[in-house]
């Protein structure tokens, strides 16, 4: 079975803590987009971890983790994290992390060039988290990356190396008139960090294609949501790669297969880091009520998070892009504070009512449409059983999963591993 866990929305959504729960009914975790620019939040018996990079299945000593083919990398944050969760009592070996030899590295010189775009874009940048990755996929698509496999061969990775360190200091001198980049300053950062990762790099198409045949279960963990994704997303205020789940066997190596099922997450209100339309933002102090109840702030940048009323009409076309067959609502305890919860039902567009999502000019100017809806009014940490909910807790979430058209399976009713209820 391969199941995908996707956001549906704008990232954040708590796909690493839906992963960590769920990966105990699988085999293997992959990862197969994205790089460390997003934070997947895991809270278990170990204690509390930010996972940029590493698939969250690695909290689960059985689980084997994949890092696909469609990530980029970055060598030094990957090693710093590692060394965190091993510190912390996390077993990471050659047995359980595997590493794609087509991964793409992404080099200090691509953290730069991204910092340098930013501050050129000034009030008109994209909120990028900074950490290089717009570049490097821009760098996989000239056909000037390095990749994990190239760590193998030193002599031909340095030769490489020399024109694509060339051809990169155009860039940052005659455009950003920023210093140059030297080839031996990169290739001791490429060794320095490389080496110690060399036992995890393979061919993880072998490895998966003979795991699948063996009838092994394998889950693939996304990064971000629909709303981020390179094409569906809100361009360009998006990621550089691609977050549907249509993508997952292809990014995580074995683009032959197919997917048998997928599980959309969404939080049950709304949260957006970075630039670009947001239709259902809230300001003021009510936004800083919810922002303060969800603790909504970026897990890679530490970023406040926009926040919102759960937006219907975005997460209808965020199921309808992911092909989700069932949905995970999580935080839904953050909205107990609340006397009345309201929801975006539909857009107001230059005065037409819409429901299907916009493009392009029509979405900067859409205004939501709002619904109120009874708030419970008390603790739900508690809750196990859908029995145990408050009845308006209950049409709460029966009004959500009619309005976006998928069912809704699980509901995260706390942050703990276990605090969640399963809806029949």
């Amino acid at each position: 079975m391969l199941t995908a866990i996707v956001g549906i929305n704008w990232g954040d959504e708590g796909k690493g803590r839906m992963v960590d729960l769920l990966s105990k009914e699988y085999d293997i975790v992959a990862r197969y987009q994205g790089g460390n620019n997003a934070g997947h939040t895991v809270i278990n018996h170990l204690g509390k971890f930010i996972l940029n990079l590493l698939p969250s299945g690695i909290l689960r000593p059985e689980v084997v983790n994949i890092m696909g083919n469609g990530m980029v990398i970055d060598l030094e944050h990957l090693s710093g994290e590692m060394d965190r969760l091993r510190q912390a009592g996390v077993q990471i070996s050659p047995e359980n992390l595997k590493i794609s030899n087509r991964a793409v590295i992404c080099l200090p010189y691509h953290v730069m060039q991204d910092c340098l775009e930013e501050e050129r874009l000034k009030d008109a940048k994209y909120g990028s988290t900074r950490r290089g990755i717009a570049p490097v996929y821009g760098d996989k698509y000239l056909k000037k990356a390095i990749r994990m496999g190239d760590l193998f061969n030193p002599q031909a990775l340095r030769q490489r190396l020399t024109g694509i360190v060339e051809w990169k200091n155009l860039t940052l001198q005659q455009v950003y008139n920023a210093e140059p980049v030297t080839v031996d300053a990169i290739y001791d950062w490429l060794m320095k960090f490389g080496e110690p990762i060399l036992p995890y790099i393979t061919d993880v198409g072998v490895y998966l294609n003979d795991a699948l045949r063996q009838g092994k279960k394998m889950m693939f963990e996304a990064q971000l949501g629909a709303l981020r994704d390179i094409d569906f997303g809100i361009y360009p205020y998006t990621s550089s790669s691609s977050t549907i789940a249509a993508y997952a066997p292809i990014g995580a190596g074995i683009p032959g297969r197919k997917l048998d099922h997928t599980i959309g997450i969404m939080k049950a209100y709304s949260t957006c880091v970075g630039e670009g339309p947001f239709t259902v933002e809230m300001f003021g102090e009510e936004a800083e009520a919810l922002r303060a109840a969800g603790g909504e702030y970026g897990a890679a940048t530490g970023r406040p998070r926009r926040v919102g009323p759960f937006d219907v009409v975005a997460s209808r076309y965020g199921v309808q892009v992911q092909g989700a067959d069932c949905l995970a609502l999580t935080k839904m305890d953050i909205l107990s504070y609340l006397d009345r919860i309201p929801v975006c039902t539909a857009y107001d567009v230059n005065g037409t009512i819409v429901h299907d999502f916009p493009y392009g000019d029509d979405l900067n100017n859409a205004k939501p449409v709002i619904t109120y809806l009874d708030g419970w009014k008390c603790d739900i940490t508690k809750c196990r059983k859908p029995e145990d909910l408050p009845q308006a807790a209950v049409d709460y979430i029966r009004y959500i999963e009619q309005q976006v058209g998928c069912p809704i399976k699980y509901v995260s009713v706390g942050a703990e591993r276990e605090d969640y209820v399963v809806m029949k």
